[in-house]
């Protein structure tokens, strides 16, 4: 089995424990974790959608739960017997449990289930904190590369009028 060995990026680096561990458990997770299967898609630079595919449950045997930074998916069968008799049963219904890891900042916004998918909507809301903003420097902001400067406006009037 391939392991790798992350201990020397662990030493110079500060707050990516969270990432090394994943890392290192990727490879025994994904082994054992087919069921049930799922797509993870982005919709948007802020907006991600998860589908899980649940043929046979109901709204009301799946479980969804956020809780800081992992989104828990849970279905539960009841195990009342039928009286059905299976020759062959070739659609999983057993309980599942699924786990997936957030961003920070990541919330659900809405679930659906329908045609046996069950949609997770997903958006990332970056607090005012975070986001970037311009530091005046002695009371001055600087000009971005993006406005032409005052000069070169007057040079393009001057042509204009020529």
């Amino acid at each position: 089995m391939n392991r790798t060995d992350f201990t020397p990026y662990r030493r110079t680096t500060v707050g990516f424990d969270r990432l090394f561990d994943l890392l290192e458990n990727a490879g025994r997770t994904m082994q054992s974790d087919n069921y049930p299967p799922f797509n993870i898609e982005r919709i948007a630079d802020d907006r991600y959608l998860i589908t899980v595919a649940v043929a046979g449950f109901t709204p009301a045997e799946i479980d969804i739960t956020a809780q800081q930074n992992q989104l828990v998916v849970r279905g539960a069968k009841d195990e009342g017997e039928d009286g059905r008799e299976f020759l062959h049963m070739g659609i999983a219904n057993r309980n599942f449990e699924r786990r997936f890891q957030l961003a920070d900042h990541i919330r659900v916004e809405n679930a659906g289930l329908e045609n046996g998918l069950l949609t997770v909507e997903l958006f990332r809301e970056i607090p005012e904190a975070l986001k970037p903003r311009k530091i005046a420097v002695n009371g001055v902001t600087a000009k971005s590369a993006e406005e032409p400067a005052e000069d070169s406006q007057a040079e393009q009037r001057h042509i204009r009028a020529a």
